[in-house]
């Protein structure tokens, strides 16, 4: 998530028990059991990550490793890092690749660096502010294949030579508001490594761009509804574009997805606003970049940009776009490898403001799970579990679409309640399920459409637990013990609950769950806390030093190695004043206690916590993937203020020298060519 977010405090009404007061319940119930240890004295233990406080008749909150990774980090932590370049350790390289405005083919216009390329460059170029990203192989190569990158939003004054042209609360140039619909999106590029330089293959046929007007089917409950209809699509089965393309995930059987943010600041409804738009966040006023002021324009096509304004003009939804923001908000499948794919929003998982997407450890003849979270202060995690049961043979299917249709249209939402006893219950959102007034979601939906249209608001009334921001998760390969990072709430001033303990989070966490043998049930502990090194020991909780403190940990993965790699969005002064954002590694299946069962991060083990990574002054580090062969590690470098100066990542901008700032891709790989991290 960005550091220029819109304001997504004020929607969740909900009376549902926040997290850390249920946190508070469930120490107070530890306190007892063992004998008046309070929290004060527990906190001092180090590792308090809750699972290293399980001895109660609860039983352990997370269950014994079923593996762990033979993966031994092989470099020194290293230190933080105030400069306009990035941090690596030394043996490692850092070259920047595919920045913002690269054009896609020989035949587009190059970048320019006074910021005059036009709308239609834009379309054929890489896209700003570059997010989440997978490389998918091509071959099985680790050395070629396909990079599908997110652009979350832009920097308008960054975007235009002297920023966007306003006048009187209106936009008036065309070319300059489809030159920023354009930047918007994912870019799908095909690198390959030559002379130990990745670079962008031009020409190739699967190079392109989605954008925020690329058409896209709707798929899954909300499709060939009414509540989908508009005048550009009738049948209410297109939806025009992706916006705030933050996190990302991919699927077992090959495609990419990405996931739509903080979408509802595209929107706007002067009129009377829906009780879902009001939930979610559509504005009453204006949008954020004003597209909607451009409606009626002499060269406006198919209403571009009418579409963005969604108040009620027409005597039915095929006369306008009442509609039209129903189109956003959830998870789009796009198929990398085949040419002129029309990607696909997958309505079933939800619609809310999703960071990421993961799917959970396959199995064979039980169903795919995905797990998403909803990146606002307050909001909820969500999982999804397909209705029908995983086939391996659908690993490496002819039609990818055709198995996501299989898997991602068809199945149960459920949100997450975290208990005080450190178990969870996964709450289904479905008509009949029981809400906290002990009614059913019946009495206040018609249909699952009309719940997947106001999810969160679903999720209010079956009693879900607010969180600290669910950002990114991620699952462990060996032990498939999921990780979720909760990036930070600083409006947290008056209650807590247990898995999100902390007033006034300026520093966040990073949540583990188990699933149970039952799809409603799992177990939960608190994997680490994010904090300056000199923080109390309610602050500190995980016992960071210089060496690996950090603040607001939001990209999360782990590589098939069973390394987690923690990016952060640093958002608290006591750790910008020592470090830009950055990335971490562990192995966390490495960590066992001394009955064998997954332990948190504490004093015992903070060492193995290690910093790799830090980036260039102003930026947000995000976005993660590795090559097959672990020697090319990729990471996206969001909102630089004054870098890249050079292909050389870790070169800095001369003193005095002012550049174009360019959300770039960065590659890291070893000097001797060894895999990265070992």
């Amino acid at each position: 998530m960005s550091k220029e977010t819109f304001d997504a405090t004020r929607f969740n009404q909900s009376k549902n028990k926040p997290f850390e007061e249920v946190l508070e319940a469930n120490l107070s119930r530890r306190s007892i059991i063992k004998g008046g240890v309070g929290i004060s004295a527990m906190t001092a233990f180090g590792a308090f990550g809750l699972a290293g406080c399980n001895s109660s008749s609860s039983g352990n909150s997370v269950k014994a490793a079923s593996g762990a990774a033979s993966a031994v980090l092989n470099f020194e932590s290293i230190p933080g890092s105030l400069t306009d370049a990035v941090a690596i350790p030394p043996g490692y390289t850092a070259q920047v690749l595919v920045p913002w405005g690269t054009p896609l083919n020989a035949q587009g216009n190059d970048w320019k660096d006074d910021g005059s390329n036009t709308g239609t460059d834009q379309l054929n170029a890489l896209g700003m502010h570059h997010d989440g990203m997978h490389f998918f192989p091509l071959n099985d190569s680790s050395t070629d294949g396909l990079l599908c990158i997110n652009h979350e939003y832009i920097d308008l004054s960054a975007l235009h030579p002297n920023g966007p042209t306003v006048e009187n609360g209106v936009r008036t140039i065309v070319d300059e508001v489809r030159k920023e619909i354009n930047a918007h999106g994912v870019s799908v590029v095909r690198i390959q490594l030559s002379d130990n330089q990745w670079q962008l293959v031009d020409n190739d046929p699967l190079n392109r761009r989605y954008t925020g007007a690329t058409v896209m089917d709707l798929s899954g409950p909300i499709a060939h509804t009414s509540l989908a209809v508009t005048r550009f699509s009738p049948d209410g089965s297109q939806a025009r574009g992706t916006l705030n393309n933050c996190g990302n995930g991919y699927t077992p059987w090959g495609t990419y997805l990405t996931c739509e943010e903080n979408w509802p600041g595209y929107f706007v409804n002067a009129g009377v606003r829906t009780q879902e738009q009001d939930r979610i966040g559509v504005d009453d006023e204006n949008t954020r970049y004003l597209w909607e002021t451009l409606a009626g324009d002499a060269e406006e096509r198919l209403d571009e940009f009418a579409r963005f304004n969604v108040k009620p003009t027409g005597s039915s939804a095929m006369d306008d776009y009442r509609n039209e923001a129903n189109g956003h908000g959830y998870i789009v499948e796009i198929d990398p490898y085949t040419q002129n794919s029309r990607a696909k929003k997958r309505t079933a998982l939800g619609r809310f403001r999703h960071e990421g997407c993961t799917f959970g450890k396959l199995e064979a003849g039980k169903p795919v799970v995905f797990y998403s979270g909803h990146d606002s202060r307050f909001e909820y995690l969500y999982k999804f579990e397909s209705a029908v049961v995983w086939d391996p043979a659908d690993a490496n299917p002819s039609n990818r679409l055709a198995i996501g249709d299989k898997y991602m249209d068809d199945g149960i939402l459920y949100v997450a309640r975290f208990n005080e006893d450190s178990s969870g219950t996964w709450l289904p959102l479905t008509l009949d399920s029981t809400t906290v007034s002990g009614g059913t979601l019946a009495d206040s939906f018609s249909s699952l459409a009309d719940i997947i249209l106001n999810t969160a608001g679903a999720a209010d009334l079956v009693g879900a637990t607010p969180m600290d921001r669910p950002e990114w998760c991620t699952v462990d390969p060996y032990t498939g013990s999921v990780y979720l990072t909760l990036t930070n709430n600083t409006r947290r001033t008056d209650e807590t609950n247990p898995a999100n303990p902390r007033l006034n989070n300026k520093f966040g966490h990073v949540i583990r769950w188990d699933e149970g043998e039952m799809a409603t049930e799992f177990t939960w502990d608190i994997f680490v806390f994010g904090s300056p090194a000199n923080g109390d020991s309610d602050t500190n909780r995980s016992s960071l030093t210089e060496l690996n403190q950090f603040a607001s940990p939001d990209g999360l993965a782990f590589d098939p190695r069973g390394i987690l790699w923690i990016q952060t969005d640093n958002g608290a002064d006591e750790v910008e004043e020592y470090t830009n954002d950055q990335m971490l590694a562990v192995v966390p299946s490495k960590l066992t206690d001394e009955n064998g069962n997954q332990a948190t991060i504490g004093a015992d083990n903070q060492a193995e916590l290690k910093r790799f990574f830090v980036g260039p002054n102003g930026c947000e580090v995000t976005g993660f993937t590795i090559s097959p062969d672990y020697k090319s590690l990729f990471v996206n470098i969001q909102h630089p203020g004054n870098w890249p100066y050079s292909h050389n990542a870790a070169e800095a901008t001369p003193a005095g020298m002012t550049v174009r700032p360019r959300a770039a891709t960065v590659v890291i790989r070893r000097e001797d060519g060894g895999e990265i991290g070992v």
